[in-house]
């Protein structure tokens, strides 16, 4: 490969640690079912943290082996997926949101290769799989904590890009706010960017300074800017609470690794995966989950939090799910 990442190696189940090259990162495990995953972004982003760190896990309990790499430019991605094919790797995942036509036309060229792609297109064909995000439903129950802790009536939020993936997370936060504070008021700001904790520290004291008092921060940084103007932050994704305390007091977490064992099982059942996996994300799946710091939330927000929480884990309640731009 010609692509190029920072090196870094990683060995789970393996008793030695081999010379490998710069661009690869790898987590061997006793299976036949060979993993390569494309990172746009650092693993470290908190999106591909996520799967990264389902990944490992996966490889650890001798699921998959895994091989990554990181940081990969959107002119080299096309390349990074070719290689990986010719590789011999089984299954590919990648987030296609930058390279869509190319990311398929590489996967029409492997039709034995299983392709795994974030994409806010569909599936196709009989190997190209694709999921979305879904941690949208704890996202909901945080704002209806978050609705009834705020001073002022107005909360905001600081996204990546206005991706149908991004905009339907923050439009439910506002709905499980509205949900118990009809007459709140948003702020919002896309930053352009998946990984600048510095733009979003700056768009989050804009909104704080425009009278947020509570913020979901769907990038890293948000709560950068919250903690300096002491107040309120949401995360999301990962567990932010103990790197932001006092700040923090929600995250919306997603959980990635049911969707890994689904497709997982469907390469080794020889079932075509080119089909939709996002539903894996849903809560009933345990795809996503409200954790939240139960001493710095009113204690009567509490009990219709979790009445709703239960109805979407049992199906009897839908979070809706609105993919346009948030206003």
């Amino acid at each position: 490969m010609r692509f190029t990442t920072t090196r870094r190696t990683i060995l789970m189940g393996a008793a030695a640690t081999l010379a490998l090259p710069a661009y690869i990162r790898r987590v061997n495990a006793q299976t036949a079912i060979k993993v390569a995953g494309v990172h746009a972004s650092p693993v470290e982003n908190a999106w591909n943290s996520r799967i990264h760190a389902a990944m490992q896990a996966a490889a650890a309990d001798g699921l998959i082996e895994y091989e990554f790499s990181e940081g990969v430019a959107a002119t080299d991605y096309p390349r990074a997926m070719r290689e990986y094919a010719e590789g011999g790797a089984k299954l590919i995942w990648g987030e296609s949101y930058a390279v869509e036509a190319e990311a398929r036309a590489v996967a029409a060229d492997y039709p034995e290769t299983a392709f795994l792609m974030g994409s806010s297109g569909g599936p196709e064909g009989d190997n190209f799989g694709v999921f979305g995000t879904r941690n949208h439903e704890a996202a909901y129950l945080a704002g209806m904590l978050a609705g009834k802790m705020s001073k002022t009536g107005t909360f905001g939020s600081v996204g990546g890009y206005p991706i149908p993936e991004v905009n339907l997370l923050i439009n439910a936060f506002r709905m499980g706010v509205k949900e118990v504070n009809p007459e709140a008021k948003f702020l919002n700001g896309f930053i352009g960017a998946w990984f600048d904790p510095a733009k979003a520290k700056e768009a989050a004291v804009a909104q704080i300074d425009g009278g947020a008092d509570i913020l979901f921060g769907e990038r890293i940084g948000t709560a950068d800017g919250a903690a300096e103007r002491g107040v309120k932050a949401i995360g999301s994704l990962i567990d932010y609470t103990p790197r932001y305390p006092g700040t923090v007091f929600a995250n919306a977490i997603w959980n990635y690794r049911p969707t890994i064992d689904a497709i997982v099982a469907d390469v080794v059942a020889g079932k075509p995966v080119g089909r939709d996996y996002t539903e894996y994300s849903f809560m009933k799946y345990g795809g996503n989950e409200l954790i939240y710091v139960a001493e710095e939330v009113p204690a009567d927000a509490v009990p219709a939090m979790e009445e709703k929480k239960a109805a979407i884990a049992s199906g009897a309640f839908e979070v809706p799910i609105d993919a346009n731009e948030p206003a």
